[in-house]
């Protein structure tokens, strides 16, 4: 990894932990990092376990053959958000259904694969006319997690109130996550009400986040969890450099020292959540 700009190691954690959402297959530059080798440097810090999430479709065929092929992986597939509408716009509606249909054909494929996700909302990247589109493959994902029992883990990027309105009208599943949580204390309540798990990641540690420090502080401890979103999101002192599992002991310090409790309570609860919300141990 040493091409990279990786920043060091931090002090291992008192308690082992699952970086619950990771991006493997696009961590070295845009390449595929060695899962074999990305786990080893994470469990170095007590970071055990990995959830690679796979955003379309060869990033979900490389998530479940991974899974299959690591211990210490399990696997999410779904089109992400912004997939949906760049597929149907690209290749039609023939296109689109192909497409949802061999992501259900990959949530199935084997029992590491533990999510239905990333799915959800985006109005950053995605304008109106990929709206409707977005939203039916929403809808879609939640239906699959639901009919297969995988959890659901939603991407929400400035769509809270729409996300919620999905999600009541087409009924939540038993486990659902809001991954990398980028809310206030109101809507963290609504997700919680709702039955969320809360994913909170190096987002936490910016120096404008407050708002997102005060729902992290108001969610009770047996519903957070903590992730790194790799390559992606490096907490700080480290923005503008590469992400990776080893790093979460950082995003874990600022969260343990914001709700007050003991780093080796903190971890040992987020361990036990994490089990629960991705259905089990692996």
């Amino acid at each position: 990894m040493s091409e990279l700009d990786l920043p060091p190691a931090p002090e291992a954690l008192p308690h082992p932990v699952v970086d619950n959402h990771c991006h493997l297959d696009i961590g070295r530059g845009g390449e595929p990092w060695d899962p074999t080798e990305a786990i080893a440097a994470a469990a170095t810090v007590g970071v055990t376990r990995i959830v690679q999430i796979g955003c379309d479709l060869p990033g979900a065929r490389w998530a479940v053959t991974a899974a299959a092929d690591h211990p210490g992986l399990v696997a999410g597939v779904a089109l992400h958000p912004n997939e949906a509408p760049r597929i149907f716009e690209t290749g039609g509606r023939a296109a689109l259904e192909a497409a949802w249909d061999e992501i259900e054909q990959l949530a199935g494929a084997h029992d590491k694969v533990r999510a239905v996700g990333e799915t959800g909302l985006d109005a950053f990247r995605t304008g109106e006319d990929g709206r409707a589109v977005q939203v039916e493959s929403f809808r879609r994902h939640i239906d699959l997690a639901k009919r297969l029992d995988k959890t659901l883990v939603i991407h929400d990027r400035d769509t809270h109130d729409d996300v919620l309105e999905v999600l009541d009208s087409e009924g939540v599943p038993e486990r659902w996550v809001m991954h990398c949580f980028s809310g206030d204390a109101d809507f963290a309540r609504a997700c919680l009400d709702r039955g969320a798990h809360l994913s909170f990641a190096g987002t936490v540690t910016f120096k404008n986040a407050e708002p997102l420090r005060e729902a992290l502080r108001l969610a009770p401890l047996d519903r957070v969890l903590v992730e790194t979103d790799a390559p992606f999101l490096t907490p700080t002192p480290y923005r503008g450099r590469t992400n990776a599992s080893y790093l979460i002991p950082v995003t874990l310090q600022v969260m343990a020292t914001e709700r007050g409790e003991d780093l080796g309570e903190l971890c040992a609860a987020i361990d036990a959540n994490t089990e629960r919300a991705f259905g089990g141990t692996w």
